[in-house]
C-alpha cells in the first residue's frame, strides 16, 4: 500500500511541501526526450501537495495533446476548466473532444486524490469541472497504479482476442452516468467500423483547414516535443528521430491518405475489438462524463495488460455520426468516442506541459 500523502488544507486553499522538480539541464539546455519522459510520467511524490494531483491529472489522454485544461486550487477544491486557447476549431468546431479532455483529467484526479487521503467528488459547473476534495482512508486501486503506464499506442497490436472476464471489467469501466459503452468484438462488425474510419480519414486528409491544424500539432523531432512539451509527437507514434527539416521535407511523401488508410485498416484489423462511448445526449455534461468513461475504460485496459487508442474519424466527420449510429440501432443517443485495444507493444511515451504552465 502507498503511505500516506499530507496535502494540507488551510483557509486560503490547499497548502503544499516543497514540490519535487526533476534535475535540471545545464543553464539554457532543453532535458533530453528521455529525461522530460522521465519527470512527465513519475510516479506520485507523496511530498508534491496539490500540484502533484494536477500533474497527474494531465497524464489523462486528450485531443491532439493539445492538453486544453487549466487548474485552479482553492480551499479543498481543484478546478479543471478549459483553455479554449488550445482548441482545435477545425477537428472539433463544437469542442466536444475538448470537454472530453476535461473529463479524462478529471477520472485521473479522483483516483489520485483517493490514493493522497481524499475523496474526490467531480461537479459539472458550466464550462468548469469542480473537484471538491474531502479527507478520506487513502485508498489505491489497480486503475490509480495504472495511471504512469496507461499510453494511446498507435501501433499493430497482435490480433488476440481478450477474454470474457477481461471484456465485462472494460465494460463495467467504461459505463457511467448517461454513458454506456459497446464493445465490438465480431470481426464482420469491426469491418463496418473500419469502413467507417478509413471514409473519415479520406474526408479529413482531403479537407486544407484540418490539415494545417493537424500539422501545427504535430512535433517532428524530439527537440520540437521538448521545446512545447504538448503535441504529436514522432517518437510517440514509434518513427525514428529525424532532424526537424528532414521530417518536414519527407512528411508529404509518407503521410499520404493511401498510407495513412494502409495504416488504420492494419491497425483495426490488428485489436481485438472496438469499444464505441454512447451518450444519452449531446451535451457539455455528457462529453465530460463520456471523457471520464473512456478514461477508466483505458486505465482498466492498462491494469489488464493491454493498450488502446483513438480511432475517432467516425465522430469527428459529421454525416459519418450519424451513420455510425445508425449502424449502432442508438436511436436518439449518441456516439461520442471510438478507441481499439488490444495487447501490443510499448511505445516512446508523449510529453505534457509542467504543471506551473497549466494552472489558471
Amino acid at each position: 500500500m502507498m503511505r500516506r500523502r499530507e496535502l494540507l488544507i488551510g483557509s486560503g486553499g490547499i497548502a503544499f511541501a516543497g514540490l519535487v522538480s526533476p534535475t535540471p539541464s545545464p543553464a539554457g539546455a532543453l532535458p533530453s526526450y528521455d529525461e522530460a519522459v522521465r519527470a512527465t510520467w513519475a510516479p506520485l511524490r507523496s511530498d508534491g501537495g496539490p500540484q502533484e494531483l494536477v500533474r497527474y491529472a494531465t497524464l489523462a489522454a486528450n485531443s491532439h495533446n493539445t492538453q486544453p485544461w487549466k487548474f485552479t486550487i482553492g480551499a479543498q477544491r481543484i478546478t479543471i476548466a478549459p483553455d479554449f486557447a488550445r482548441r482545435c476549431p477545425a477537428v472539433d468546431p463544437d469542442d466536444h473532444h475538448l470537454f472530453a479532455s476535461l473529463g479524462c483529467a478529471a477520472e485521473n484526479l479522483v483516483h489520485a486524490a483517493a490514493a493522497a487521503g481524499w475523496k474526490a467528488a467531480p461537479v459539472v459547473e458550466g464550462d468548469a469541472i469542480v473537484v471538491m476534495l474531502e479527507r478520506a482512508p487513502p485508498l489505491t486501486s489497480a486503475l490509480f497504479d495504472a495511471i504512469p503506464r496507461r499510453q494511446s499506442t498507435r501501433a499493430a497490436y497482435d490480433g488476440k482476442p481478450v477474454t470474457n472476464d477481461a471484456l465485462r471489467l472494460l465494460e463495467q469501466a467504461g459505463t457511467g452516468a448517461g454513458i454506456s459503452v459497446i464493445i465490438i468484438t465480431e470481426r464482420s462488425r469491426i469491418a463496418n467500423v473500419i469502413d467507417y474510419v478509413v471514409e473519415g480519414n479520406t474526408a479529413q486528409m482531403r479537407d486544407k483547414a484540418f490539415m494545417r491544424e493537424l500539422k501545427s500539432w504535430l512535433r517532428l523531432s524530439e527537440g520540437d516535443a521538448v521545446a512545447s512539451m504538448d503535441g504529436l509527437s514522432a517518437r510517440a507514434s514509434g518513427n525514428p528521430e529525424l532532424p526537424a527539416w528532414l521530417s518536414r521535407l519527407l512528411l508529404p511523401l509518407v503521410f499520404t491518405e493511401n498510407s495513412e488508410n494502409d495504416k488504420y485498416r492494419a491497425h483495426i484489423q490488428s485489436s481485438a475489438g472496438v469499444a464505441v462511448f454512447v451518450s444519452d445526449r449531446s451535451d457539455k455534461a455528457h462529453w465530460i462524463e463520456a471523457g471520464r468513461a473512456c478514461q477508466r475504460f483505458a486505465l482498466q485496459a492498462t491494469a489488464l495488460g493491454l493498450k488502446q487508442a483513438f480511432i475517432n474519424q467516425p465522430i469527428e466527420v459529421p454525416r459519418l455520426r450519424g451513420q455510425l449510429a445508425s449502424f449502432l440501432g442508438l436511436g436518439a443517443r449518441v456516439p461520442d468516442l471510438v478507441v481499439r485495444f488490444g495487447a501490443g507493444p510499448e511505445l516512446p511515451r508523449s510529453l505534457r506541459r509542467p504543471v506551473e504552465k497549466v494552472m489558471a
